[in-house]
C-alpha cells in the first residue's frame, strides 16, 4: 500500500471521547416510567401502592372489588320458555363456586378486579387446561404480563414473564379484567397526588401548630412567673377527671374559645373536594365512601341504584364476556351465557321485598316456593302452583242470591 494512503489519517481528528448518559433525576418521566410511577403537578408519585394509602381510593377499590366479588354468578341455558341454570356444565362451578382448589370464584373476581382498578393493563387469570376443559383459573401478577395484539390477524395474545423467558399464551387462555383505557388511579392521579400533599400538610399543621382550646385575657400586668403559675392552676382543676367544671376567673380575666380558623375549614372543604373528584374517576356516588354532607335517605337509596346502573354494570358485563371468552367454545355461545344476580342490591329493606313478593304473587309470576327460595326457606307441599293466595277457589256467589238454609226456611 502506498505511503501517500496513510496520510488522511495522520491529519484526520481524533473521534470525540464516548461521553456517558446525563443522568436521570427523579421527578423526569423517564424515571416514572422505569419505576412505574406516573408523574403529577406536584411531583407526588401515584403507584398502587400510595394510592391505596388515600382513603377516599381504598374505599371506592374496596367497594368495586367487592361488590362484583360478592355478587353470585350463573352459567345459562336459552331454551323455548327462556333461560335456566346449567350446573351440570362444568364452567358453572369455575364461574360460581371455586377458582381453584384454594381461591374461591368469588376471591378471584374481587382480586382480578382490584387489579383492574389499580394497574393499566388490568387483572390476568391463567387457564389450565386438561385437554380442552379449563379446569382451574390461576391469578398472575399483572407486572409479569404483557399484552400484544397479532399484526396479522389482530387477535389478542399475551406473553408472561416466566423465569428469564417470556411465554406466549393465546386469548383463550388468559382471563383478562380491563378498565377501559387505563386504570381509575392513572387517570386520577393529579387528584390523588393532592389528596397525598393535602394530608402531608394537615400532619404537619397539627404536630407543629399551637391551637389552644381558649385564651384567658386579663387587663392585669402579670410576670412569667405568675402567669406560669396561673396555667398550672388551671390545668390542674379543668383537666382530667374535672373536665366540664365550671370555672372561677377573678382580677376582671375573661376565657375565650377559640374555634377552627377560616383556614382549617378551608383545608376541610379542600379535603372534601378531593373525595368527590376521585369518586367521580371512580363512578362511585359520594354517600357510597361515606361522604354524608349531601346525603339523605330518598337520595341515598337512589345513588344505590345508580352505583349498580353506571358503576357495577359495565364490570359486571366485562366479567361475562371474560368468562364466556375462555370458558365456552364459539358454538356453546350460542346457546349458553353468563349472567350475574344483583336482586340483592335492589331489595332496600325487608318492607320493600315482602311488598314486591306479595305483588308478584298476586300476578301469578312468582310461586309461594320461588318467593321461600328467595328467603333462604325449604319449600313446601303445594308450593309450586302460580295462583293468587289472595283469592279463594270457591265460586263467587251473586249479591241477590240467598243462602241455601235461607231458601229451606222460605219454603
Amino acid at each position: 500500500m502506498p505511503f501517500t494512503d496513510f496520510l488522511p489519517g495522520f491529519f484526520r481528528k481524533a473521534d470525540p471521547e464516548p461521553t456517558s448518559p446525563a443522568p436521570v433525576s427523579l421527578t423526569d418521566p423517564l424515571a416514572a416510567w422505569l419505576f412505574g410511577a406516573q408523574p403529577t403537578h406536584s411531583n407526588i408519585s401515584v403507584t398502587p401502592e400510595t394510592a391505596m394509602r388515600v382513603p377516599a381510593v381504598a374505599s371506592a377499590v374496596t367497594l368495586i372489588s367487592d361488590a362484583v366479588g360478592t355478587l353470585p354468578v350463573k352459567l345459562y341455558v336459552r331454551n323455548g320458555k327462556g333461560k335456566e341454570a346449567d350446573p351440570a356444565h362444568p364452567a358453572f362451578t369455575l364461574a360460581h363456586d371455586e377458582a381453584n382448589d384454594w381461591t374461591s370464584a368469588a376471591e378471584l373476581r374481587t382480586q382480578l378486579t382490584r387489579d383492574a382498578l389499580l394497574h393499566d393493563n388490568g387483572g390476568f387469570a391463567l387457564a389450565n387446561r386438561v385437554g380442552d376443559r379449563v379446569v382451574e383459573f390461576i391469578r398472575l401478577d399483572p407486572a409479569s404480563v404483557e399484552p400484544k395484539t397479532d399484526d396479522a390477524t389482530g387477535e389478542p395474545f399475551y406473553l408472561i414473564r416466566q423465569g428469564r423467558k417470556n411465554v406466549r399464551y393465546e386469548y383463550r387462555d388468559i382471563l383478562h379484567i380491563r378498565h377501559e383505557d387505563a386504570a381509575p388511579i392513572n387517570l386520577a392521579r393529579n387528584a390523588i397526588a393532592y389528596a397525598i400533599d393535602l394530608e402531608r400538610y394537615a400532619a404537619k399543621h397539627i404536630h407543629n401548630g399551637a391551637h389552644p382550646g381558649g385564651v384567658i385575657e386579663n387587663d392585669k400586668s402579670m410576670k412569667p412567673e405568675e402567669k406560669a403559675k396561673l396555667l398550672e392552676m388551671w390545668t390542674l382543676a379543668h383537666s382530667g377527671d374535672n373536665i366540664g367544671k365550671p370555672a372561677i376567673l377573678s382580677d376582671g380575666a375573661q376565657w375565650k374559645s377559640i374555634t377552627n380558623s377560616p383556614a382549617d375549614t378551608q383545608l376541610i372543604e379542600q379535603q372534601r373536594w378531593t373525595n368527590e373528584q376521585i369518586a367521580r374517576v371512580f363512578r362511585v356516588p359520594p354517600t357510597m365512601l361515606f361522604d354524608l354532607t349531601r346525603g339523605t335517605w330518598s337520595n341515598t337509596e337512589e345513588m344505590g341504584h345508580q352505583f349498580l346502573t353506571y358503576t357495577l354494570r359495565p364490570w359486571l358485563k366485562a366479567w361475562e364476556w371474560a368468562y364466556a371468552r375462555v370458558l365456552l367454545t364459539p358454538e356453546e355461545r350460542r346457546t349458553h351465557f353468563f349472567e350475574f344476580i344483583t336482586d340483592d342490591l335492589l331489595t332496600v329493606s325487608h318492607a320493600a321485598q315482602a311488598a314486591s313478593f306479595g305483588q308478584y304473587r298476586s300476578m301469578g309470576v312468582m310461586t309461594a316456593n320461588e318467593v321461600r327460595a328467595a328467603r333462604n326457606l325449604p319449600p313446601l307441599p303445594g308450593g309450586d302452583e302460580l295462583q293468587n293466595p289472595y283469592t279463594t277457589s270457591a265460586p263467587v256467589q251473586a249479591a241477590n242470591d240467598n243462602p241455601l238454609n235461607t231458601e229451606k226456611d222460605a219454603a
